[in-house]
C-alpha cells in the first residue's frame, strides 16, 4: 500500500498541522481550532495549498482570489495576508520565493491530499477484484467531506475548486455504489441511488445505475420508474430524449419483462476434488468488475486440467455472485474426429439457452453476435467456453451484461483475444500428482508403497490426465503393486501405451495438438524431440534446424504458445516429459543425424573458446565450427547456463553415431568444469567419452581422454588415481606419436609426483615437457611447466630459482592471455614472499591473483589466492582481514576440493585466529585437519596440525 500523504518532517503526530478544504476551511494544531482570518485571506491560503510543493506567481494569486478586477493595493494585500497567516499557524508552512509563495506540503495534514490517496486505493483495489476493499476505501474517502467544499471562500479559483472537487465527490461515489451492485449488495445501493438521482434528477448514469439495482434486486416495475421519470424530466426542461445507454437498459428491463427464462445451469458434474490449483483458482473466481464483462483465459498443454480448473471456477462464481445462468460450451478446438465448433451453431445454442425464440435467431454471423449480445445485455452471465481453437472462434460469443463472467480454456495461449488475466497451467506439484492418484487407488494401496507411488506420478510427468489414467490402470489391475506399474512405465518407449483407458490416452491428445500445428512447427518439434537434450536455447535450435537465430526463435515461441514447449527462463526451451516421449515416437526426420552433428558442433565450439587455450590448442576435430561467441567469457556464460544440459544429452544412446564429437566435446569441456569446481560433470562426461573412444576416428582422443581424466582427478587432490590415469595417457601418447598429449601428461605428472613429495622425479618430468614445448613452440605449454617447476624449487628452498620460473611464467602467461597460469604463478610467488617475510609484497601479489581468478571464474585458484591474501594481512598486523580472506577461501571449498587446497585454508585460518586469541576456535580448525588426514595422507600437514593443537593448550 502507497503511504498517506502524512509525512510531518519528523514532528509527533500530536503537534501536526492539520488543513481542512472538503467543506469549510478550516486549521488545526494539536486539536485547536486556528483563526485563519478574514475569508479573503482564507481564499489565499486555499490557492496555494491546492497548488502543493508550487511556486505560485504574486500576480496569479491576485487574479485567483479577485479576479479581472483586483484592487490598485492587491499585492500589499497578498503580502499581509501571508503575513498574517505565518503569524496564526505555528509552523514554517508557507514561504516566499522568486517572486511569489509556496506551500510546503509534507508538513501538514490536508484533507484533500487524503481523499486522493484514499480514492486511487479504493479504484486499485476496485480493478484487482477486491471489490469489498474497494468499498470501505470510497466510504472513506467520501466520509471526508464536511459539506460544500471551501464553503463561503471567495475568488474565481475557489469557486472552480468547489465545483471540480464536487463533482469528483460524485464520481467517487458512483464508483462505490457500482462495486455495491458488483457485490450483491442491491438494496443498499439503490436506496443510496435515489437520494443521489434526486440530487441530480438529470443524471442519465445515476439513473441507468439505479435502474440495474433495482432490477437486479427484484423491483423491474420500480426500475422502469425511474426511466418513466427520467424521461419526463429531460423532456420537459430540457427538450431531449434519454441518451444510448437509458434507453439500452430501458430495453434490457423490457426484454426481462417480456421473456425471462428459467434460470439455466449447465455446468458439468463434479467429477472429484480439485488437487493443486488453489492459487489458480482463486485467481479465475476472484469478483470482477459490476459495470464490465470479465474475461479470464486458461492455456496448458493436453492433460494439464484446464477443464476441470474452469468448471471448478464457474462454479465458485455461481455461488458467489448468483448469475442469472451458468452456460458450458465444448468448442471442441482439440476433439478426434470433430472439427472446431462453428460459431453460428454456438450462438444458436446460446441464445435459446437464455429462452431466444428459435423463429427470431437471424443466420448472419454479424447479427447472430449482436442478437446474443442485446439478448445477454440484462443478465448476468456465467460462460465457459472450453476447449477453444482460437481468438476468432471466441471473439463472437462473449456476452454483453455487465458483471457476467468468461472462462475460456484452450491448449494454445489465445493471444488474439483481449483478456486481463491468463492463466498458463503447468502440471502439478508432485505432492499434489501424488495425492491425485492416492484419491483414486485408495489410501491403502497408496501407503504401502509411497515412494513408488511418487515414482509413478514422476512418470506421469505430473500431468493429472496421465495420474488418472494411470489410477484407472491400477483400480483395473488389483493384482498389480504399484511398483510393478512404475516398471512398465520405465521405458520411454512404451510409456505413453501404458497410459491409456477405454478410449482416452496421452498419446491421443498429444497427437492432436502436434497435428494443428503448421507444418513449420511440425517440423521443428519433430526435430527437437529427436534431439536427445531435455532442453535447448535459440542457438541449439538454430543449429538443429539449420535457419537463422531470428527465423529460429519466431518458430520456438509459437511452439510455446501451442504449449508444446515451455519456457522455464528467458530464452530457454524445453519440452515436458512426456510431450518428449510422444516427440520421441514420431518418425524420424530427414537429416536429423546432420542436424545433431550441427548441434553437437554448436557445444564444441563454445567449449574450446571457454578452454583456457583458446581454439587453437586443439589441432584435430572438424572444420568450420560455428562461430557463435565472441571470447571466452561468452562462451563460458552460454556453458554455466547449458553445461548440465550437454553433460545429459551427450551421455544419451541417440548420440552413438558421433562418437568423435563426443570425445572432443568431453575434452574441451575440462577446462569450463575445473575452475567452477564441477570435477563430477568433469569426470562424467570424460566417463561418456572414454567408453566410445573406440568407435571414434580421430586417434588424438586415444590418449587425450586418459590424460585429461588424470588432470581432473589430481586437481582434486585424488593423486593415486589421477597418476594411473597419466601414465596410461603417457604410454597411450607415445604409442601413437603424439608429442602434444606427451607434454600435458608429463606437465601433469609433475604436478602430481611434487604433491606426493617426489620432488625429483616431477623435476624430471617437467624438464621434459619444457623441452617438449620449445619444439612444440607452445608458450601456454612452458608457462605451465615453468610455474610447477618454481613450486618444486620453492619447495627445496631454492627461492631465486622459484622466482625465476614464476617470473618467466607469468611472462609467458601475459603474452598468450592465460589468465589461470598468471594467477597460479602469483600465487605460488606470494607464497615466496610470505617465506621471506615481505608481507606487503605477497598481499599485492594474492590481490592480483585473486581479481584474475575471478575473471576466470576459477573457484579453486581463487580460494588458493585468498588464503594466501589472509596470511599476508596477518604479517601485516591486520587480523581482521586476514580472518575474512581466510573465510571466504573457506566459503569456496566444495565437497569436490581437493583435500589438501582445504587443509591448507584451515592451517592458515587457524594460525590467524590463534595470534587473535580466539583459541577455541584455532583448536576445531587444527582438530578438522586431523579429520581429513585420518587415513594418514599428508603426513607433513597433520603433524603442523598436531602443532597447532599443542599451541592450544593452555
Amino acid at each position: 500500500m502507497v503511504a498517506g500523504p502524512t509525512a510531518m518532517g519528523g514532528r509527533p503526530v500530536g503537534e501536526r498541522l492539520e488543513l481542512s478544504l472538503l467543506g469549510p476551511l478550516r486549521a488545526r494544531f494539536r486539536g485547536e481550532l486556528l483563526d485563519l482570518g478574514p475569508v479573503r485571506q482564507q481564499a489565499v491560503l486555499a490557492a496555494l495549498v491546492l497548488r502543493p510543493d508550487t511556486i505560485v506567481d504574486a500576480r496569479r494569486l491576485l487574479d485567483d482570489v479577485w479576479g479581472d478586477e483586483p484592487p490598485a493595493s492587491g499585492l500589499g494585500n497578498l503580502a499581509s495576508y501571508v503575513y498574517r497567516l505565518r503569524q496564526r499557524v505555528p509552523m514554517p508552512v508557507l514561504v516566499t520565493e522568486s517572486g511569489g509563495y509556496r506551500f510546503l506540503a509534507d508538513r501538514v495534514r490536508v484533507d484533500a491530499a487524503w481523499f486522493r490517496h484514499r480514492l486511487a486505493e479504493a479504484r486499485a483495489s476496485r480493478d484487482a477484484g477486491d471489490l469489498e476493499a474497494a468499498v470501505g476505501a470510497y466510504g472513506e474517502a467520501i466520509g471526508l467531506f464536511a459539506g460544500e467544499p471551501l464553503a463561503g471562500v471567495p475568488g474565481p479559483f475557489a469557486e472552480a475548486q468547489r465545483a471540480r472537487l464536487t463533482d469528483v465527490r460524485l464520481r467517487a461515489r458512483r464508483e462505490k455504489l457500482e462495486c455495491q451492485l458488483g457485490l450483491g449488495r442491491h438494496v443498499e445501493a439503490a436506496e443510496e441511488l435515489a437520494e443521489l438521482v434526486e440530487e441530480q434528477p438529470f443524471s442519465e448514469v445515476l439513473a441507468v445505475l439505479l435502474m440495474r439495482a433495482l432490477h437486479a434486486g427484484g423491483g423491474r416495475a420500480e426500475a422502469m420508474a425511474v426511466f418513466t421519470r427520467l424521461r419526463q424530466r429531460l423532456s420537459e426542461e430540457l427538450g431531449v430524449e434519454p441518451g444510448g445507454e437509458a434507453q439500452r437498459a430501458y430495453r434490457e428491463l423490457l426484454t426481462a419483462v417480456e421473456r425471462q427464462a428459467p434460470p439455466r445451469d449447465e455446468l458439468p458434474a463434479d467429477h472429484g476434488d480439485l488437487v493443486g490449483r488453489e492459487r489458480e483458482l482463486a485467481v479465475l473466481a476472484a469478483p470482477g468488475r459490476p459495470d464490465v464483462v470479465t474475461v479470464r483465459a486458461v492455456d496448458g498443454v493436453a492433460g494439464v486440467g484446464k477443464t476441470a480448473l474452469v468448471v471448478q471456477a464457474a462454479r465458485s462464481l455461481r455461488e458467489a455472485i448468483g448469475p442469472d445462468h451458468c452456460l458450458f460450451v465444448d468448442l471442441h478446438g482439440y476433439t478426434e474426429g470433430r472439427d472446431p465448433a462453428d460459431a453460428r451453431t454456438v450462438l444458436r445454442r446460446l441464445l435459446r439457452a437464455i429462452g431466444a425464440d428459435d423463429a427470431g435467431i437471424p443466420d448472419d454471423i454479424d447479427e447472430l453476435a449482436a442478437t446474443w449480445r442485446s439478448a445477454g445485455g440484462a443478465r448476468r452471465i456465467v460462460l465457459v467456453l472450453d476447449n477453444a481453437a482460437d481468438a476468432e472462434q471466441v471473439r463472437p460469443l462473449l456476452p454483453s451484461g455487465p458483471g457476467s463472467h468468461v472462462l475460456v480454456s484452450g491448449r494454445a495461449r489465445l493471444l488474439g483475444l483481449d483478456v486481463p488475466v491468463r492463466v498458463s497451467l503447468e502440471p502439478l506439484a508432485p505432492g499434489d500428482a501424488a495425492a491425485l492418484l492416492t484419491a483414486v487407488i485408495g489410501e491403502a494401496r497408496s501407503g504401502s508403497e509411497p515412494e513408488a507411488v511418487a515414482r509413478l506420478a514422476a512418470l506421469c510427468d505430473h500431468l493429472p490426465l496421465a495420474v488418472r489414467l494411470a489410477a484407472a490402470r491400477l483400480q483395473s489391475r488389483p493384482m498389480w503393486t504399484v511398483a510393478e506399474f512404475v516398471e512398465r512405465l520405465a521405458d520411454d518407449r512404451s510409456r505413453l501405451g501404458e497410459l491409456r483407458a477405454g478410449n482416452r490416452s496421452v498419446a491421443a491428445a498429444l497427437g492432436l495438438s502436434y497435428r494443428q500445428l503448421p507444418v513449420e512447427e511440425r517440423t521443428a518439434f519433430g526435430a527437437f524431440g529427436w534431439f536427445p537434450a531435455a532442453e535447448l536455447d535459440v542457438l541449439v535450435a538454430a543449429a538443429l534446424l539449420g535457419r537463422p537465430a531470428r527465423e529460429t526463435e519466431r518458430v520456438l515461441e509459437n511452439l510455446v504458445d501451442a504449449n508444446l514447449l515451455r519456457q522455464p527462463a528467458s530464452g530457454r526451451y524445453r519440452m515436458h516429459d512426456l510431450v518428449a516421449a510422444y516427440a520421441g515416437r514420431l518418425p524420424e526426420p530427414a537429416g536429423v543425424e546432420a542436424a545433431r552433428a550441427r548441434a553437437l558442433s554448436l557445444y564444441l565450439s563454445a567449449a574450446r573458446r571457454a578452454s583456457d587455450e583458446g581454439p587453437a590448442a586443439f589441432p584435430t576435430g572438424p572444420e568450420g565450427l560455428p562461430d557463435a561467441f565472441a571470447d571466452i567469457d561468452a562462451a563460458d556464460a552460454w556453458l554455466s547456463t547449458m553445461s548440465g544440459v550437454i553433460v545429459e544429452a551427450i551421455a544419451h544412446p541417440a548420440l552413438a553415431a558421433h562418437p568423435d564429437h563426443v570425445c572432443w566435446i568431453a575434452e574441451a569441456l575440462l577446462d569450463h568444469f575445473t575452475r567452477s569446481g564441477a570435477f563430477h560433470e568433469a569426470r562424467t562426461v570424460l566417463s561418456t567419452a572414454l567408453a566410445v573412444v573406440g568407435r571414434a576416428t580421430d586417434a588424438r582422443m586415444v590418449p587425450a581422454l586418459p590424460i585429461r581424466m588424470g588432470i581432473a582427478l589430481g586437481m582434486q587432490g585424488r593423486y593415486g588415481e589421477s597418476e594411473d590415469w597419466l601414465r596410461r595417457g603417457l604410454v597411450l601418447a607415445r604409442s601413437t606419436g603424439e608429442p602434444r598429449e606427451q607434454a600435458r601428461a608429463l606437465g601433469a605428472l609433475g604436478t602430481v609426483t611434487r604433491s606426493l613429495g617426489r620432488d625429483e622425479e616431477a623435476v624430471t618430468h617437467l624438464t621434459e615437457v619444457l623441452d617438449l614445448a620449445g619444439r612444440l613452440d607452445d608458450d601456454w605449454l612452458r608457462g605451465m611447466a615453468l610455474c610447477n617447476l618454481g613450486a618444486v624449487h620453492q619447495g627445496r628452498g631454492a627461492t631465486q630459482a622459484a622466482l625465476d620460473c614464476f617470473n618467466d611464467a607469468v611472462a609467458l602467461a601475459e603474452r598468450v592471455g592465460a589468465p589461470r597460469v598468471i594467477g597460479k604463478s602469483l600465487c605460488y610467488t606470494a607464497g615466496l614472499h610470505l617465506e621471506l617475510g615481505h608481507h606487503a609484497e605477497a598481499a599485492a601479489q594474492s590481490r592480483r591473483a585473486a581479481g584474475l581468478a575471478e575473471r576466470a571464474g576459477d573457484q579453486a585458484l581463487l580460494a588458493f589466492a585468498l588464503t594466501r591474501l589472509g596470511s599476508a594481512e596477518q604479517g601485516l598486523g591486520r587480523l581482521d582481514e586476514a580472518i575474512d580472506a581466510h573465510r571466504r577461501a573457506l566459503g569456496l571449498v566444495t565437497e569436490q576440493s581437493s583435500v589438501e587446497t582445504e587443509i591448507e585454508i584451515r592451517e592458515r585460518l587457524g594460525a590467524a585466529l590463534h595470534t587473535m586469541g580466539r583459541i577455541d576456535q584455532a583448536r576445531a580448525e587444527y582438530a578438522r585437519i586431523l579429520d581429513l588426514t585420518v587415513d594418514g595422507s599428508f603426513p607433513e600437514r597433520r603433524a603442523a596440525a598436531r602443532d597447532g593443537l599443542d599451541r592450544c593448550e593452555p
